[in-house]
């Protein structure tokens, strides 16, 4: 009797250990899943964390750019719309001008006075002996009573300048004629007047037309223009 309990304290107690033992483990177990578990737990907020300050810098960043191209943009349209506004101006002075010469070239004795020096400038630069001589029909008749007084003021100059004696034949091109003046609403570039000069068979032409002459005047006058009008 006195055995059979023994062996039954002992089978209880070898319960008891393996019991303990188990719980043991089994706490082991969950301290270890525990530790496995925040370890994984701050590796994944670290990376969310990380993440989302990337998508923030990265957000950032394209708020930026978005602000840099907008203002970019902005100046470059102000720019534009600058020349444009600069250009416009420009356009106006120059019909402005020519609205002054029509009316300052009315006067027949102005008129003539004018292309008489063009024709005697033109064929200065060419320094030929005969020169044919292209205005707008409507033109034919001024331009041939200038003719003589244009070879004359020619000979006079050459003769002044170098002290030689030298003529120039001047004659009116029936044949080819500089376009009429433009008109409202037509198309292509008309003629305000003036002459263009043309020797060697047609290979060697000068045009002293008054819509180069202003062109070339505008030009040469654009830095001192840009000067007056849009200097700060």
């Amino acid at each position: 009797m006195a055995a059979s309990m023994e062996t039954q304290n002992q089978i209880v107690q070898m319960t008891q250990f393996i019991l303990n033992e188990a719980k043991d483990k089994a706490e082991e177990i969950d301290t270890k899943s525990l530790q496995e578990f925040s370890v994984e737990k701050l590796k994944i907020v670290n990376a969310t964390k990380e993440k989302i300050h990337q998508d923030y810098a990265r957000k950032g960043k394209m708020i930026d750019t978005q602000a840099a191209i907008a203002r970019s943009t902005a100046i470059n349209r102000s720019r534009l719309e600058k020349i444009k506004s600069r250009q416009d101006m420009l356009g106006k002075l120059s019909d402005d001008s020519k609205l002054q010469l029509v009316q300052q070239l009315k006067s027949e004795a102005a008129l003539k006075s004018f292309i008489t020096k063009l024709i005697v400038q033109g064929t200065l630069m060419l320094l030929e002996d005969d020169v044919q001589i292209r205005c707008r029909a409507c033109d034919d008749a001024v331009v041939t009573a200038c003719l003589d007084a244009a070879s004359k003021e020619y000979s006079k100059v050459i003769k002044a300048e170098t002290g030689a004696t030298k003529a120039v034949k001047l004659s009116l091109d029936k044949d080819v004629k500089l376009p009429p003046a433009a008109t409202s609403g037509a198309h292509g570039a008309g003629c305000m007047g003036g002459v263009a000069l043309v020797c060697q068979n047609g290979t060697i032409t000068i045009d002293n037309t008054i819509d180069s002459r202003l062109g070339l005047v505008l030009e040469q006058a654009k830095p001192t223009i840009r000067q007056l009008l849009f200097s700060k």
